[in-house]
């Protein structure tokens, strides 16, 4: 790796204690990677876990005033943070919702601050921290209220594809209402803004799926394509992007529309997730766009069976260090050895 610049600090949150985020997180600080990582947790709980699993990991306290060092494998950085209630691994406590969002909104904050040049969060239980009196949809939801500015484009992608979403975390009873002219053309700008400035792909080639079977059938079964997908998507090639669509969502992704195609923007969640975690779940990187700050995570959930057993797979979550790597290098106009997920490729 040829670098110009210092490399790239990268905060990790563990997420839900009880789950296999610091599992997964232990088991990444085997790994080589050309970053410093610095853990936002509690020692005593890396340190039980470790114990627990019978990973060997030196762990030292983190010091923004120190120079970085490339991480090497079997030592961890920590930036200590208390959680409530040590508990067992699978039985999530509603009492640790409030340090799970501090390590979240101290990663966050410290990339906005300077810091960290990119944050990486294992999954969190949803459910516990609503449990605990704390409205929460989502990271990509709590990382947009911390910054105050953007708009959060959720987009996950992997070595086969990018899909990028509309909507996120709705009911689908609402996610007509919610895709409105103003909604699609912000979510399109910003997808096509950060894969050229995050990413480093000119003229970004952005395939728009339709809402409806069949993309509305001449608005035979909607039109929301006629009335809102059409009209945005004009606007906007007018101004040189470039769009393909609307395009019913059982045939975007098929190999042909694939070849022509850096990424597939879904009207709503499991539109685009399904077909896309099919081709690589265990591999696909959750990114978040449009905001100030470097975001990425993993593809799944908490596993709170697993958590503590040794049998969880940590091989998104070194996906995501490494996408957050590669994003922090574009950003700081420095050479990467890791390139950023492709769409999908097939044979001429």
């Amino acid at each position: 790796m040829t670098i110009n610049t210092p490399l790239p600090r990268i905060a990790i949150t563990p997420g839900e204690p009880a789950g296999i985020g610091p599992d997964i997180v232990l088991a990444s600080a085997r790994e080589r990677l050309d970053a410093e990582l610095i853990v936002i947790a509690d020692p005593g709980l890396l340190e039980q876990r470790a114990a627990m699993l019978g990973i060997p990991v030196e762990f030292s306290q983190f010091s923004p005033e120190e120079s970085i060092e490339c991480h090497e494998p079997g030592k961890l950085k920590i930036l200590p943070a208390l959680h409530a209630m040590a508990g067992n691994p699978g039985v999530p406590h509603p009492d640790n919702a409030s340090y799970i969002l501090e390590t979240l909104r101290t990663a966050c904050n410290g990339c906005l601050n300077g810091t960290f040049d990119a944050m990486v969060t294992a999954p969190v239980q949803k459910s516990v921290i609503n449990q605990a009196g704390i409205p929460f949809t989502g990271h990509t939801e709590f990382l947009h209220q911390v910054c105050r500015e953007g708009h959060p484009v959720m987009m996950l992608a992997n070595g086969e594809l990018r899909v990028a979403l509309v909507t996120t975390h709705l009911p689908l009873a609402e996610v007509s209402k919610q895709i409105t002219r103003e909604r699609l053309e912000t979510v399109l700008r910003t997808v096509a803004a950060d894969l050229e400035v995050r990413f480093g792909i000119e003229h970004p080639r952005l395939l728009v799926c339709g809402l409806n079977p069949h993309a509305g059938e001449e608005g035979h079964l909607g039109r929301e394509e006629i009335e809102v997908i059409i009209p945005v998507m004009q606007k906007l090639q007018g101004e040189g992007i470039r769009l393909t669509g609307p395009v019913p969502a059982d045939t975007a992704f098929t190999p042909a529309s694939l070849q022509e195609t850096d990424v597939i923007v879904s009207m709503y969640h499991d539109q685009g997730l399904p077909p896309l975690k099919a081709s690589g779940f265990g591999e696909t990187v959750n990114i978040t766009l449009g905001l100030p700050v470097i975001r990425t995570s993993v593809d799944h959930g908490t596993a709170l069976s697993l958590a503590g057993s040794g049998k969880a797979k940590h091989s998104s979550l070194l996906a995501a260090i490494r996408c957050a790597i590669d994003m922090a290098n574009t950003a700081a106009g420095t050479e990467s050895a890791v390139p950023p997920p492709r769409a999908a490729q097939t044979s001429q």
